[in-house]
């Protein structure tokens, strides 16, 4: 089996093939806006395929989304905005950020405790982007 970074650079490559010169032309002319409503239909299949308990559909639906994912990610490259690589290190930094108690040894006594450790964290988040 391939390694998932493998698979991942293999459809990222796909995507950039797809929207390339000799990509598909539907492909091609896809806009954020224009891939907002198969956002919602695939969201929506994934919550099916989770409420029937359907896991090979669900793996399906997922890639759909993960699919469209990329896609609107390679979109804002194209357009300078931003890129694939800022999303997936921007949810990686939050992650972590938000999971002191699993990456700085940080002491959590209970689930209350870590619901008021992940608000705080949150709001202070919310904070930080009001000044940027």
């Amino acid at each position: 089996m391939k390694k998932i970074s493998t698979k991942f650079d293999s459809l990222i490559e796909t995507v950039k093939t797809l929207r390339g010169e000799k990509g598909c032309p539907w492909d091609k002319k896809q806009t954020i806006d224009s891939l907002q409503k198969y956002l919602v239909e695939e969201f929506e299949e994934i919550l099916q395929a989770i409420d029937k308990k359907d896991n090979r559909n669900l793996c399906e639906e997922l890639g759909d989304f993960l699919y469209l994912i990329v896609m609107i990610s390679e979109i804002n490259e194209e357009n300078g905005d931003f890129s694939l690589q800022e999303v997936i290190g921007g949810i990686n930094e939050k992650l972590v950020r938000r999971h002191p108690h699993v990456f700085s040894g940080t002491l959590i006594e209970d689930e209350a405790a870590l619901r008021k450790q992940w608000e705080k964290i949150k709001a202070e988040e919310k904070a930080e982007k009001m000044f940027d």
